[in-house]
């Protein structure tokens, strides 16, 4: 275990940590232009750049600084960098493949200036950078034609490229965690498993590992098939310091499956969920004291380690869900009997 995960870990024994909430959602609320998306650098980029939220590390550093230490004031312990979209995959929407690295690395820094300046205020209370590798906008394992179920519009290999080439460049902005985050299909997680592992490898350094999926309907099952034990046991050997759900759903909704997670981990639970289900405009409803009334059930069901919300979430909400959870018992690992355990769709325990 290294230096970072040994004191995440310490820290996690003693109380339930936690995650910030969205970034897209406070980017939104900034009503932003054309103008403030292309910045100076790109002024005349040929393309449309609006919507590339990603981006704004680089052409609107200040803002993105500012919306990470709102979080971090409001009571996060870690934060996530903007780049949810920053592999060359997503990019290519823009044609900003070639600005993939530049991306990261002002994203990590950003993350990192901001979490420093907090610890620094208050030294007894660390704060922690997760560099996100998110679910890019393909998938390796469903066809994008229903007449052509063989056909693919990516592959593994690709996925490699593209998650090495963020990956790197996170750690070139010194992270403390990746993370692996809004999975929807079990084959894009084993693929940016697969190059962390080797940038690890050829960097000679290790980082602790956070994974979090999708529960993506009350089917209760990622996009690609899976349950939740069965994306659990696809990913396990990973060995990641936490394990997690987020996104797609609110707390009310995504409940059972953290509990069916909470029963099965080896590691650290975590959630972010919505705040609540987007409307018919869009937008989310569940206000801060009842996402925190959720969490807190959940706290003292004993069901997480780390908690914190995804989309429509705000620093208000961040600042519910710290005071709900302080002083309530982490969950506790539990002691999980030698097994075969396997997965397709379905778990198999054997």
């Amino acid at each position: 275990m290294t230096d970072t995960a040994t004191r995440i870990a310490k820290l996690a024994s003693t109380r339930i940590l936690v995650l910030d909430g969205a970034m897209g959602t406070m980017i939104q609320e900034l009503k932003l232009n054309e103008e403030d998306y292309r910045g100076e650098q790109f002024k005349d980029w040929h393309c449309d750049l609006k919507g590339n939220n990603d981006l704004l590390a680089v052409t609107q550093p200040h803002l993105i600084k500012e919306i990470h230490l709102a979080y971090l004031k409001a009571g996060a312990d870690i934060i996530e960098t903007n780049t949810f979209n920053a592999t060359a995959i997503s990019m290519a929407d823009y044609d900003m493949q070639d600005h993939v690295e530049q991306i990261n690395l002002c994203a990590a820094k950003l993350a990192r200036e901001a979490a420093d300046q907090i610890s620094a205020q208050d030294p007894a209370k660390p704060r922690f950078v997760a560099g996100v590798l998110g679910p890019t906008s393909r998938t390796a394992s469903i066809s994008p034609d229903v007449n052509d179920p063989g056909k693919r519009n990516v592959d593994f290999d690709e996925l490699v490229e593209t998650y090495t080439q963020a990956t790197k460049a996170l750690i070139k902005g010194k992270v403390d965690i990746i993370m692996l985050e809004t999975i929807f299909d079990t084959l894009n997680a084993k693929a940016a498993a697969f190059a962390v592992d080797a940038v690890f490898e050829e960097l000679g350094l290790t980082l602790p590992v956070m994974i979090s999926g999708t529960i993506t309907d009350a089917s209760g099952r990622t996009l690609s098939g899976q349950t939740t034990e069965a994306f659990y046991y696809s990913l396990r050997h990973v060995k990641p310091i936490a394990f997690g759900l987020n996104c797609a759903l609110g707390p009310d909704l995504l409940r059972q499956y953290v509990a069916e997670l909470s029963r099965v981990s080896e590691c650290l639970v975590s959630a972010h969920p919505n705040a609540g289900l987007p409307n018919e405009f869009g937008e989310y409803d569940m206000q801060a004291a009842e996402m925190a009334e959720h969490i807190e059930e959940w706290a003292k069901s004993g069901l997480v380690n780390i908690v914190g919300g995804c989309c429509g979430s705000t620093p208000e909400h961040i600042r519910a869900l710290s005071r709900a959870v302080a002083g309530a018992a982490p969950r506790k690992l539990p002691n999980v009997k030698v097994k075969l355990r396997l997965s397709g769709l379905e778990p198999f325990v054997h």
